[in-house]
């Protein structure tokens, strides 16, 4: 199990959004940060991600979860799960995802 998010990032209060995932390092472009660890499901809920139009459910149950929502993200899920930077991310920035227009 990758597990390197442990060493690269902790959870923080977030200015955004309740609880949020920060870098305790300085992560380079193109670093695979993690892999999301979960299980499918059948209903939406905290923590579920929505994938292939919302056809297929699944709830991360790792510290990945608590990466919040931007229209400038510096993070990327990926379809083998895996949780990859889009840009340089100096130490202490929160780990943002663009979960889409349906998110404000």
């Amino acid at each position: 199990m990758n597990e390197s998010f442990t060493l690269l990032t902790e959870v923080k209060t977030s200015l955004l959004h309740g609880k949020g995932l920060f870098s305790k390092l300085a992560i380079k472009k193109d670093t695979i940060i993690g892999t999301l660890q979960g299980v499918a499901v059948t209903e939406d809920g905290p923590h579920v991600l929505w994938m292939n139009d919302g056809q297929d459910k699944f709830k991360v149950q790792n510290q990945l979860k608590y990466i919040n929502h931007s229209k400038q993200p510096n993070v990327a899920y990926y379809d083998d799960f895996t949780v990859v930077a889009l840009s340089d991310i100096p130490i202490g920035q929160e780990l943002l995802h663009n979960y889409g227009d349906d998110w404000s």
